[in-house]
């Protein structure tokens, strides 16, 4: 593997990432307290320092380790996951579902933020190599986080979600019991296929024709 390569891309990811999950996770914390739950907030969670958000493992060790083992070809991460207590919040089953949206939420909003950028550098004639990729992998990253995130398995927060939205009883009592196991069913299903064939590559298509959509008139007053 190139070294010079690696470190460009390194370098042409790091600043998306570090913005997609912070971001991402500030916002779990900014919904919870909004909705009630202080939780977050006074362990210093609800901040946009990315120091307060990164977890050894899953967002360096893990990503370095699959990016050298797989030639690039998968990478996983996480970040310190946002404490919330859902009985603090004013209607906990509702607001549940918002409080877990809000990740997704960012992620999707700060792809259109990148694919802004973009737009606005080649309108103004900067089409500087570096700068174009990292716009790119800002879409890219956000979107990813955005799709992923939303897959309806706990603890991902589509799976929170879909807890929400379950009337009381069996099914939500059965999505309980598969939360231990979650993440290792998630990655299962990562590594055979499914998630990226059935979920990530669908919604990520409807994603980029919706950021497309939404940046056609801003792009072509630019023209």
């Amino acid at each position: 593997m190139d070294i010079n390569q690696l470190v460009q891309t390194v370098l042409i990811y790091a600043l998306p990432v570090i913005f997609a999950i912070t971001v991402h996770e500030a916002a779990h914390g900014y919904a919870a307290r909004y909705l009630g739950d202080n939780t977050a907030w006074m362990m210093g969670r609800v901040t946009l320092n990315p120091i307060k958000h990164i977890d050894p493992i899953g967002t360096i060790a893990m990503p370095l380790l699959l990016y050298f083992a797989t030639s690039g070809a998968f990478l996983f991460g996480y970040a310190k996951p946002v404490p919330v207590n859902f009985g603090h919040l004013r209607h906990p089953k509702r607001d549940m579902v918002w409080v877990a949206l809000a990740g997704p939420a960012s992620n999707f909003v700060q792809a259109i933020l990148w694919a802004l950028l973009l737009v606005g550098l080649l309108a103004v004639g900067i089409q500087e190599p570096f700068f174009v990729r990292m716009c790119q992998a800002g879409v890219l990253v956000n979107l990813v986080m955005w799709a992923f995130n939303l897959f309806p398995l706990p603890p991902l927060d589509g799976g929170r979600v879909l807890a929400g939205l379950l009337p009381r009883g069996g099914a939500q009592e059965l999505l309980a019991r598969i939360e231990p196991y979650g993440f290792f069913i998630v990655m299962g299903l990562v590594i055979a296929g499914v998630v990226g064939n059935w979920w990530l590559r669908p919604l990520m298509d409807f994603g980029y024709q919706a950021i497309n959509f939404l940046l056609t008139p801003f792009a072509a007053l630019l023209r």
